[in-house]
């Protein structure tokens, strides 16, 4: 791409997330109330340093697929880790590399201390995909 975007310029800076200790069918819950296709686990109540996230693809293959009952397993048990996760300060393409490489469609995004300030997902990469090819543009007419 080549482009001057950072993940901190498109990311999303609302992140829903859920605790250690909550059930899968909390999860399932919390991700029809805001509309989202995952949710960040935390620690704790304050969430502020992000250990997993849970999707959900986790709760097809990991629960209901098993025959495991949603209101007894917990986030910690079915949570992807470690968690892959970037800076604000990382560019779009190297996000959209690291999720290519990773096989995943949702990062995190930490500042210098850690502490979760957004998620970057394919969605918030495609929505900007029209001004990447803009510039592309922009720049081979210049050459």
């Amino acid at each position: 791409m080549g482009s001057d975007l950072r993940v901190g310029d498109i990311m999303t800076k609302k992140v829903v997330v859920i605790p250690f200790g909550k059930t899968v069918l909390d999860v399932s819950k919390t991700m029809k109330k805001n509309n989202i296709g995952s949710v960040i686990i935390v620690e704790d109540n304050a969430g502020k340093h992000a250990k997993g996230i849970i999707t959900e693809r986790d709760i097809v293959y990991k629960v209901l697929a098993k025959g495991e009952d949603p209101y007894a397993i917990t986030v910690e048990k079915i949570m992807s880790k470690p968690l892959r996760v970037v800076t604000p300060e990382t560019t779009i393409e190297e996000a959209a590399r690291a999720m290519q490489e990773n096989k995943i469609k949702r990062l995190p995004v930490v500042n210098e201390h850690n502490e979760l300030i957004g998620i970057l997902s394919e969605g918030d990469i495609m929505k900007i995909f029209p001004i990447v090819v803009d510039l592309i543009e922009e720049r081979a007419a210049i050459l």
